[in-house]
């Protein structure tokens, strides 16, 4: 079976988002002082041949865990639809 994830990833709330904080004072320059407190992550679409959801939903796991998100610095979420 094919799934595709759907994964984001955001720089932790705690953190400083120095990408952010340039959108947000672009923004400003351009008399959209409403918008507040820009937030840039990532974005990544993959595709995974498993047998079941849970197994596709354990590889996404383990591929943001071990190369598509600096735990340190960013958190993530996914979600998994068939293909």
């Amino acid at each position: 079976m094919k799934f595709i994830a759907e994964i984001d990833i955001m720089p932790l709330k705690a953190l400083l988002d120095p990408q952010g904080k340039a959108v947000t004072s672009s923004l400003k320059n351009l008399d959209l002082a409403e918008i507040e407190n820009v937030r840039i992550g990532k974005h990544i679409t993959l595709e995974i041949d498993a047998d079941s959801k849970e197994t596709a939903s354990a590889k996404v796991e383990e591929a943001c865990k071990k190369l598509l998100a600096n735990q340190i610095m960013e958190s993530f979420e996914f979600s998994l639809k068939e293909a």
